[in-house]
């Protein structure tokens, strides 16, 4: 088999899976539908394993093909092709795995849903659209795959459409992705406009076309290029301010949060920047806007986690946070180090939400963390692997997190980017927020006293093994591969053929000036700020959930203007339904009132009946039926015109010309 025979395969699978799932998921029944898709998404992670092998640990050569011509417009080739490099290699493998866990925990998640045989070909579709997003190799394809997944998610967040939170929180979802795609569709324009090609090398070698090259009264076209690819990412990646689709999706089922919110949608804006690296490297201020606005995702939407009480909500705006964590190491130009963290995040939230999906199963569906406690004794083993997967979140030292989050603080550090200064101590803050709600949310689910109901407690057992083996299978990477991974992936090469940075962009050489090993970060990590913020976020935690509860009552009372800032999630819900949503009712209704009830009803359509009708009642009372005035009117008219011709031959200009 060649390799352009295993990259189609390996994109392929889901898609047969998904087919067979979606029209004949019916009559095949459950057992074999589900059994099809997860041997779709196995075959896919087989050959993923394989490619990473070839172009990683092999070092195999770039392939970058067109596979497919849609259309050729004059010299303009739009193909369907592939790029698979050693940055798209990575990526194949912690989507494919990740997918191929949620549908197998799928099976005992959505074991009772009459929608069955339909998620498992939604899932499966969404894994297809997320291998075109990321092994294509031009900009066409790569819209495709980014519209493609936003489609997908609409589906799956609505999926339970009986529920009116979930469409509403799927169209909002749909509505919020169009503002960012807007910006990403003008971006490619751009890119079209000035380059003449799609194609990605095409661009990247032509860069020197647009050397300062200026729009819009002196801006340089790469910068607005670059930041209307980056509000694409913005809306995809859930950046401030087009975040508030995210927390709004949990309304869908837990294996779609894991899917979405951890290895695949949200990460696709990360590996879109990453990927135009070159781009942004010739931006200062893209690169900029990227990392403040990165800095205020991770320190804000951290603290909205702080408040929250459904269990999913709090793991949705802690992705929410170490999303913009990845934004910020995009901006210092550590984009080996944001994929790194996008890698060892996709494998501990994953576990996270899958965790908290065992937990709101085995609770009979309640997901306020209020009416848990004590579930350790009951479900061991989702305790120990939310455990881990709470550890490796807020970066206790030797799990996956802390190698890949002290790594961005620390190209912060070295950052000499405008403002740089207060994005590192915004995300040193991040570091005791992050511990802060992740420990209070450990806490109060699985340690204390049960505040469960009595009617569940008596069912309360540990989840199916197609629920619990998921999450042993993530809890291993999520402890384990920041440490094997850091040094090959930021250091030796793994991402070099993928991503350029430009000289005077220092944070990734003094990293790598200052890094001694992976063994040697665990015992200097004592002596780090980040590392007694993270303690006093777990003393805290432990503090407020487990040993003074009322301390928490009163500070909120205390502080209960903070508080509604914070509950009100800073009123961006509440902007939005004033300025745009009721804002479009009114100017859809001034609209109506003036265009479609003024103009067009009363002028041009009972206008021109009346119109009519005036003209009638004027022409109507010479229509008497008399034969002798109809006799006088063509002796009249002939005269009249008897009359033009005799003074026109007088007068040549007046004559008539046919």
């Amino acid at each position: 088999m060649t390799m352009e025979n295993i990259y189609l395969t390996l994109a392929l699978s889901p898609l047969l899976g998904a087919i067979i799932a979606g029209f004949f998921g019916g009559i095949l029944g459950r057992k074999a539908t589900h059994t099809i898709t997860i041997l779709g998404v196995f075959i896919s992670t087989m050959l993923a394993l394989y490619v990473f092998n070839i172009h990683v640990l092999e070092k195999g050569e770039i392939f970058n093909q067109n596979i497919y011509t849609w259309m050729q417009i004059g010299s303009l080739n739009i193909s369907v092709g592939f790029l698979i490099d050693n940055l798209t290699s990575v990526m194949l493998v912690v989507v494919s795995f990740v997918s191929l866990m949620v549908h197998i925990y799928t099976i005992g998640y959505m074991d009772d849903d009459d929608g069955y045989t339909k998620f498992f070909s939604y899932i499966s579709l969404f894994t297809f659209a997320m291998f075109i997003l990321v092994m294509s190799n031009n900009f066409m394809q790569l819209f495709f795959g980014w519209e493609a997944v936003g489609l997908v998610s609409y589906l799956l967040i609505g999926f339970w459409h009986h529920k009116e939170s979930a469409i509403e929180a799927n169209l909002k979802a749909f509505l919020v992705n169009r503002v960012g795609d807007f910006g990403f569709l003008l971006g490619i324009a751009l890119v079209l406009m000035y380059f003449g090609s799609l194609d990605y090398m095409e661009v990247f070698n032509n860069l020197d076309i647009v050397n300062g090259v200026t729009i819009l009264d002196g801006a340089l076209i790469i910068t607005v290029i670059c930041i209307l690819l980056f509000i694409g990412a913005m809306g995809k990646s859930a950046q401030v301010p087009l975040h508030v689709w995210l927390p709004g999706s949990m309304e869908g089922p837990t294996p779609i949060s894991a899917l979405i919110h951890a290895a695949t949608m949200v990460t696709a804006g990360i590996f879109m920047v990453s990927r135009m690296s070159p781009m942004f490297e010739l931006s200062e201020v893209a690169l900029t806007v990227v990392m403040v606005i990165g800095a205020v995702t991770a320190l804000f939407m951290g603290l909205l986690g702080i408040v929250q009480n459904d269990i999913k909500r709090v793991v949705a705006y802690s992705t929410l946070s170490q999303l913009g964590y990845m934004t910020v190491a995009l901006g210092v130009s550590a984009y080996s180090v944001a994929i790194f963290h996008l890698m060892t995040h996709a494998f501990f939230k994953a576990l996270l939400f899958l965790a908290a999906g065992s937990v709101i199963v085995a609770m009979h569906h309640e997901q306020d963390i209020r009416k848990m406690g004590g579930l350790y004794k009951k479900m061991p083993i989702t305790y120990i692997t939310s455990l881990i997967g709470t550890l490796a979140l807020i970066g206790f030292p030797g799990f996956a997190g802390f190698y890949s989050k002290d790594m961005i603080i620390e190209a912060v550090h070295f950052s000499t980017l405008p403002y740089a200064n207060l994005v590192y101590y915004a995300v040193v803050a991040g570091v005791f927020i992050t511990a802060f709600y992740s420990l209070r949310m450990f806490f109060l689910v699985f340690h204390g006293d049960s505040r469960v109901d009595h009617h569940t407690e008596e069912h309360l057992k540990e989840s199916t093994t197609s629920i619990t083996f998921p999450l042993i299978a993530l809890a291993i990477p999520s402890a384990v591969i920041g440490y094997l991974t850091i040094e090959p992936m930021l250091f030796t090469g793994w991402l070099s053929n993928a991503i350029t940075v430009a000289s005077s962009h220092v944070s990734m050489a003094e990293l790598e000036h200052e890094f001694h090993g992976a063994a040697s970060m665990i015992p200097h990590a004592f002596i780090t700020t980040p590392f007694w913020m993270m303690v006093a976020g777990i003393a805290a935690a432990w503090l407020f959930s487990l040993h003074r509860t009322d301390w928490a009552d009163a500070i909120k009372n205390r502080f209960h203007r903070t508080y509604y800032v914070l509950d009100s999630l800073y009123g961006f819900d509440r902007f939005n339904e004033i300025v745009f949503v009721n804002g479009v009712k009114r100017l859809g209704n001034l609209l109506w009132k003036v265009s479609d009830m003024g103009l067009i009803d009363k002028m041009v359509v009972n206008g021109s009946a009346k119109l009519v009708g005036f003209v009638g009642s004027i022409i109507r009372p010479i229509q008497t039926g008399y034969v002798y005035h109809y006799a006088f009117f063509m002796i009249f008219s002939l005269l009249i015109i008897l009359t033009w011709s005799l003074f026109a031959g007088d007068h040549p200009q007046l004559r008539l010309e046919f």
